[in-house]
């Protein structure tokens, strides 16, 4: 970084840095041989390297011990005397006969008549100075010699001149800095496998799969960190933020990209410390925390119309903020207290947890932590940390009033929040003794589950960083926090909003709102007609038997489902049931209404039992058992997958079912076929 550290001192020959106990100073003949086979000119405070200067002086033993033994056997040769040391200094100018034209002719500066030879007018001539550049004239040219007059060089006489000539104008010192240029390019640029200084290099698809974002970003990206980030003989501030961009997007040890880069691993690490400070020093400010962003951006900016009409109060004031805590899984450590406060008895493994603050459309808010793992540092107790110690000044960002979407893991918060006049959204719980959910509580339950998704899906927008999804090291503890910080800004700046909103987000709001006040006749039904214990006739469905059932499309699906999360998961269901071990059996109750067996996809030997009813152009009512099945707004996933596959998938014969069965391609030990006794074999029967 400029400004801090020791002193950068390069050989003046390799241009390598010298480390104190290779470095060297420059004497007399060294001095010498530089100037005379390099053109070097060194300064006082110039260095060479150990290994230079021991090459030198091998060659001026060999050279000089190949001279002298040639030399002794002439007995006329007698040593030339010793010139006067003499100080070699550039000349103010040379010129180099380039021809501008294919006739090798240049024209004059002012008349433009051409002539052979150039004249070069030394930078110190008062016209030059006039013109505040050096000025070329033909040596035939006579006339404009004597008329080099100021008044000649007026604004408009200089705008006019057609500067044609390839001529160029250098020095020794000029040569050689830019001789330096080169070699100092080549050096970053000798076989590297991948080119992030050149953009014709990468396309923009290739800038997407190495860092995560496309190439225009990552130049901007490149802006907050380029006065930071020094550039070495090795690698540019391009090339290191590339290296860390790649590290974070592939999670690829610095073993492999030491490889992919030709940079020892020593330079990779100092490059991605280097570019992660730069970045949470100019980038993670500006794109995220509390103090980034203001309490009305949040509100009109990032705040979907369907979570305003679910929960807010009709003003459209209030800051709609979902809260969850993410997992980065850490080493075992062998410190002992440290690897009891790591270690989550949910997860049973060591874990650091940063707690994720975003908005309904996905925007990241803030970022705090990583914190410790035990069960002193569950979801509400950091809550209550954050308000406690007032963290980012959250007090004074959150107005009364405001809602907070949260999971059944802040329970112990809600009378914190309730005290500091904020709302809290929270799924509700099954008391003990309680197998369903009432109507109400699964109604409540299913408005919050609509947009609390979004921190789920934030989260794993976090894990598509590859690096942030394996088992950090412990030493890569203390930085854990910046990476993530890091990755959620880059989400905010470069990335689109996970959840933007559609144009009837309010109506299929006010939908949801009117369903959740509303009770489960089917429910009421069942339960007082006691038809779970009628005698039921289970059969395979056919199309004589449901010939009346109704024939949905797909939005039809998504009308009943308000969403899509459950109709992803019925094609795995009938997919188990059409390929698999079980079945799905029906029994009608009346010409209505059906009931219907559905295998757990969780437990082997749990079954659920659901009732649907129907007319020939609708679906009625329906009630299934399960924990949420007593819902009016949605359905389950196993009310969906049998909406799906008989109003839908058993008359479209192009439907595939769920995935490929992975596990055709492994043993299974509980298929060994037991073992047969021979002698009940009628062929082991010997005649007596």
């Amino acid at each position: 970084m400029p400004g801090s550290g020791p002193k950068y001192y390069p050989c003046v020959l390799c241009n390598k840095r010298t480390k104190p106990h290779e470095r060297r100073s420059i004497n007399k003949s060294v001095a010498k041989y530089l100037k005379k086979n390099f053109l070097i000119t060194y300064k006082q405070e110039d260095k060479i390297c150990n290994t230079c200067r021991h090459k030198y002086y091998v060659q001026e033993t060999r050279q000089s011990s190949v001279v002298q033994h040639i030399l002794s056997d002439d007995e006329e040769y007698a040593p030339p005397a010793k010139r006067r040391s003499t100080v070699l200094s550039s000349p103010p100018s040379v010129s180099l006969s380039i021809p501008s034209t294919s006739k090798s002719h240049s024209y004059c500066f002012i008349c433009k008549k051409p002539g052979p030879k150039l004249i070069v007018v030394p930078s110190q001539a008062r016209f030059s100075a006039f013109l505040k550049k050096e000025v070329i004239i033909p040596a035939g040219c006579r006339c404009c010699p004597g008329h080099l007059t100021e008044d000649n060089f007026t604004e408009d006489a200089i705008s006019k001149i057609n500067c044609t000539n390839d001529n160029v104008i250098l020095n020794r010192s000029s040569i050689m800095d830019l001789l330096k240029k080169l070699r100092y390019t080549a050096l970053q640029n000798e076989q590297s496998r991948i080119d992030f200084d050149t953009d014709k290099v990468l396309s923009d698809s290739d800038f997407i799969n190495l860092t995560g974002i496309n190439k225009d970003n990552f130049n901007d990206l490149h802006s907050y960190i380029k006065n930071t980030v020094r550039n070495t003989p090795t690698r540019s501030t391009r090339t290191s933020l590339g290296i860390f961009l790649f590290k974070l997007k592939s999670g690829i040890s610095n073993k492999v990209l030491s490889t992919i880069f030709n940079i020892s691993r020593s330079s990779l690490r100092r490059a991605i410390s280097c570019v992660r400070q730069a970045l949470v020093k100019n980038f993670v400010p500006e794109n995220l925390g509390f103090k980034h962003i203001s309490h009305d951006d949040v509100v009109n900016l990032h705040t979907r119309p369907l979570a305003q009409t679910l929960f807010g109060d009709g003003t459209n004031t209030q800051a709609i903020l979902v809260l969850d805590g993410t997992y980065m899984y850490i080493q075992k450590s062998g410190n002992f207290h440290f690897q009891r406060r790591s270690y989550s008895l949910h997860k049973g493994r060591p874990l650091v947890k940063p707690m994720v603050v975003v908005t309904t459309t996905g925007y990241f808010v803030t970022v705090l932590g990583p914190y410790l793992a035990d069960c002193k540092n569950n979801d509400a107790a950091i809550l209550k940390h954050m308000f406690n110690t007032n963290v980012e000044d959250i007090k004074e960002w959150v107005q009364d009033d405001d809602i907070f979407v949260v999971d059944r893991g802040f329970r112990d918060s809600l009378e914190l929040l309730d005290d500091l006049g904020i709302k809290a959204q929270m799924p509700s719980f099954l008391t003990k003794g309680q197998k369903q959910m009432t109507t109400d509580e699964a109604n409540a339950s299913r408005l919050v589950t609509k947009v609390r998704w979004v921190v789920e899906s934030a989260n794993a927008r976090i894990k598509r960083w590859k690096y942030l999804s394996h088992v950090l090291p412990n030493k890569q503890v203390p930085y854990i926090g910046d990476y993530v910080c890091i990755v959620c800004g880059i989400s905010n700046k470069y990335l689109p909003p996970l959840s933007p909103g559609c144009a009837n987000e309010e109506a299929l709001a006010a939908k949801m709102l009117y369903l959740s006040k509303r009770v489960n006749t089917l429910k009421q039904r069942v339960e007082e007609e006691n038809l779970e214990r009628r005698k039921t006739i289970w059969k395979e469905p056919d199309n004589h038997t449901l010939d009346d059932f109704p024939v949905l499309d797909e939005e039809d699906l998504r009308n009943i489902t308000c969403g899509v999360y459950q109709l992803k998961l019925s094609t795995s269901y009938i997919q188990e049931h059409l390929e698999g071990n079980c079945q799905i059996l029906i029994h009608k109750e009346d010409e209505h209404l059906i009931r219907v067996k559905l295998q757990s996809r969780h437990v082997s030997s749990k079954t659920y039992i659901l009732w649907i009813e129907y007319t020939s152009a609708e679906i009625t009512a329906w009630y299934c058992k399960c924990r949420a099945g007593a819902r009016v707004v949605g359905v389950c996933a196993h009310i969906a997958s049998i909406l799906w596959y008989l109003g839908y998938a058993r008359h479209n014969q192009d439907i595939s079912y769920g995935v490929q069965n992975w596990g055709a391609y492994l043993e299974d030990a509980a298929s060994i076929p037991q073992a047969v006794d021979e002698s009940d074999s009628e062929e082991s029967v010997v005649e007596e």
